[in-house]
């Protein structure tokens, strides 16, 4: 079974990036062959500086190592390494309808919190169809609000092996539902796009100003308080263990615990879990070259799998 999955380098990793996407990646690395790439094609979208998106994909890689990705145990790199994926996208655009794409909501959501509604926005569902078919994936993590694009895949690919013969599988979608949406600090969807994110490698000092700037209702120290979409709680169900989760939930429901004292809770929680994986990170920090090393052997890897199946699809298409 091969896995795909991609995320943007569109600033510091946070943990809606990694219990969304990161976490899930790793522990699927374990169950097949997995693919995992850095979308740096994707975020030429927003992120318009070079430099700044190259400190971007630097980060997101050695934050992706630290958390525990193993290079040894799956295809790691950048997306534009890959150069036959934008050939693919081409390919595809030329039997996507235009209806399929004016239907995805990612293009309407974007230009409305004011994204420039350009050509690569509208069309930002082909590009994801081609980085999924041009591996022959199985299986591809996406979170609910992604879970559109994996089906504009499915379609694009069943128009073109109509059109050409059984030139791609058809992808299946892997969702999982406890963690397929992460709060922020306003209780909405964590996302850079809403400024509300907890960085994962944040500093101390950092990390616990901004889980106490969580947003709460008024309730009295002495009163229960909510527990339905609540921030608190649904960060710390990711990071402790079920017994001081339900601890927790007690506190709420029973009242006498102030917030202050729970976000305290939640600051601790999220330190505590992150441990081992910002030691790890000071020692990929400390290998300069680690990270290019990582990123060119996977994009070799990569290649050849690429290869072979646009060897394919140029076949079918009459491009040879």
């Amino acid at each position: 079974m091969r896995i795909l999955s991609g995320i943007q380098p569109t600033g510091t990793p946070h943990l809606g990036n990694y219990f969304g996407m990161m976490k899930p990646a790793i522990e699927l690395q374990e169950k097949g062959d997995a693919f995992y790439f850095i979308a740096d094609l994707h975020a030429l979208t927003t992120v318009q500086n070079a430099a700044v998106l190259r400190a971007n994909v630097r980060e997101l890689a050695v934050d992706f190592l630290a958390c525990g990705l193993d290079p040894a145990r799956s295809v790691f790199f950048r997306q534009s390494d890959v150069s036959a994926v934008t050939e693919l996208s081409w390919i595809l655009s030329t039997v996507t309808p235009m209806g399929l794409l004016e239907r995805c909501h990612s293009f309407k959501d974007k230009t409305a919190r004011g994204f420039a509604a350009s050509h690569g926005l509208f069309a930002y569902p082909v590009l994801m169809a081609a980085d999924i078919l041009i591996y022959d994936s199985d299986l591809v993590p996406v979170g609910r609000d992604q879970k559109q694009h994996l089906e504009v895949a499915r379609d694009i690919a069943v128009k073109m092996n109509e059109a050409y013969g059984e030139i791609f599988k058809l992808p299946e979608p892997s969702i999982r539902e406890d963690t397929a949406i992460v709060p922020g600090l306003d209780g909405a969807k964590m996302s850079k796009s809403y400024n509300n994110t907890i960085e994962i490698f944040a500093p101390e000092n950092v990390l616990k100003k901004k889980i106490m700037g969580i947003k709460t209702d008024s309730t009295p120290v002495e009163a229960p308080k909510p527990t339905e979409n609540s921030s608190i709680l649904g960060l710390y169900k990711l990071v402790a263990s079920a017994t001081d989760y339900q601890a927790m939930e007690a506190d709420f429901l029973n009242g006498g615990v102030g917030y202050g004292d729970l976000k305290k809770r939640l600051f601790a929680g999220v330190w505590e879990y992150f441990s081992a994986q910002r030691s790890r990170r000071e020692e990929i920090l400390a290998d300069a070259d680690l990270v290019d090393r990582v990123l060119s052997d996977g994009a070799s890897k990569a290649r050849h799998v690429t290869d072979a199946v646009m060897a394919r699809v140029r076949k079918a298409v009459g491009l040879v």
